[in-house]
């Protein structure tokens, strides 16, 4: 996922987006555990895709904070 289109989602959306990179993560966790994943370079990608969420969602929470704070005074 670009940055970009994690750009364009509000706070909620980037919580459900990184729960569900979270859920894919543990299922390839899983496959890998089981000798069932071919491809690993899988876990890589989406524990980076995983931060990025993560980063992009703090900035933004970090925004909304500051202009409430800025509100306030």
């Amino acid at each position: 996922m670009n940055t970009t289109e994690l750009r364009l989602k509000d706070v909620a959306g980037l919580e459900l987006e990184v729960q569900a990179l979270q859920k894919a993560h543990f299922g390839l966790r899983m496959q890998k555990a089981t000798q069932q994943l071919s491809n690993t370079a899988t876990l890589r990608s989406t524990r980076r895709d995983i931060a990025r969420a993560k980063t992009i969602l703090a900035q933004k929470k970090s925004a909304a904070a500051a202009v409430t704070e800025g509100a306030s005074k």
